[in-house]
């Protein structure tokens, strides 16, 4: 591995006050500045945190933001919760009053994200060198937890027009938490046909699933009440077995890998679109490829959550709006920097073999230099 594939740094974690494993991978840094969520499972490890911050600084890259990308995992005990967030922020207290913010992801939920930045005495709205966030940090992002699903769904939308499909699509959305729900709900609104949702639990599929029908059935986690489901659905208890439901569009939004070397042969969507970190491997990205089929990266599709926070981090939001309208400004910038980066990864990938994404990154490194 060459210098220039490594993170800036990485902090190995193991507490301050308690005892925690767990890791920070700065990836690299703009101004001083990084940002990225913050992981805990048990199974989390230091090389996925790697990856996951990796992406984070081809998002803001790509998105033209001026910050690095960062990221945290913690290993998941089984322990004390909100022991484990205060050991957590004591523990990162300087990274975050450093310019390294750290924010939720796959298994933190806000109420962590209060409890370690209470620890750490860190307030987002306040920064050396930098003007006052008028408002507090719950205020701002609460309001713009389906932004990520909505730039999935811009992706999703652009493709499809990009191919000169002209009727609806067929859709299998994998993942029903908080941005397979919004991407259902946005494709739905535009004329589009869910087909298939994959929760913990298996695949439930129909000729059209009633998408606000089964969002009043899930709960906080993404899990679909099957004594409540509507008449008429078929259900599959299979781990991947979303694959098998004929389709136009896959939306992948749940975990790493869901599409990967050994499964990738049982794709039929043409057309797959990240809606997760991490949601396919390399290996069947290269397969996805070499049999013809179109896939938009999450670096691309997913970076709504990322990209309002950062905003708001480098003061790029007009604060002086006021709730709605900033919302929508909000909505609005992810939109079209998400429709921008899907067309011109797919005018690169028409135009030669091979991965797109390393072509159109080096052109937007260059805009940002």
């Amino acid at each position: 591995m060459s210098d220039l594939d490594k993170p800036a740094f990485t902090v190995h974690l193991h507490g301050s006050g308690g005892d925690i494993k767990g890791w920070v991978v700065v990836d690299s840094l703009h101004d001083g500045l990084a940002m990225g969520g913050t992981r805990m499972t048990p199974g989390v490890t230091e090389a996925e945190v790697a990856g996951l911050a990796r992406d984070m600084t081809h998002k803001f890259t790509l998105a033209g933001l001026p910050i690095g990308g960062a990221k945290a995992g913690i290993v998941a005990d089984g322990g004390d919760r909100e022991e484990t967030f205060r050991t957590f922020g004591r523990t990162v207290k300087p990274l975050l009053h450093g310019g390294i913010h750290l924010g939720i992801d796959m298994g933190v939920t806000p109420a962590d994200r209060a409890v370690f930045f209470e620890q750490a005495g860190y307030d987002p709205r306040f920064r050396l060198g930098a003007p006052d966030m008028p408002i507090d940090w719950r205020t701002y992002y609460e309001p713009l937890i389906d932004c990520t699903g909505h730039g999935v769904g811009v992706a999703a939308v652009t493709a499809l027009e990009a191919s000169g499909r002209a009727q609806s699509a067929r859709v299998v959305v994998q993942g029903f938490g908080a941005v397979g729900r919004a991407v259902a709900r946005f494709l739905e609104e535009r004329g589009h046909v869910v087909v298939g949702v994959a929760d913990i639990d298996g695949t439930i599929s129909a000729p059209r699933l009633p998408v606000e029908d089964l969002i009043a059935i899930t709960d906080e986690f993404g899990r679909i009440d099957r004594s409540r489901l509507p008449a008429g659905v078929t259900l599959s208890g299979g781990a991947d077995a979303w694959l098998d439901v004929d389709a136009d569009l896959l939306i992948l939004a749940a975990q790493k890998h869901a599409l990967n070397a050994a499964n990738a042969h049982r794709l039929r969507a043409p057309l797959v679109v990240e809606g997760g970190n991490l949601s396919s491997s390399g290996e069947a990205k290269e397969k996805v490829r070499a049999s013809g089929g179109t896939l938009v990266p999450g670096v691309i599709a997913n970076i709504g959550g990322a990209a309002s926070a950062a905003l708001a981090v480098t003061r790029v939001v007009p604060f002086e709006l006021g709730a709605e309208a900033r919302k929508a400004w909000v909505f609005d910038w992810v939109g079209e920097r998400v429709r921008v980066n899907t067309r011109a990864l797919l005018e690169i990938a028409r135009a030669s073999a091979g991965d797109p994404l390393p072509e159109l990154l080096a052109v937007r490194r260059g805009e940002r230099r």
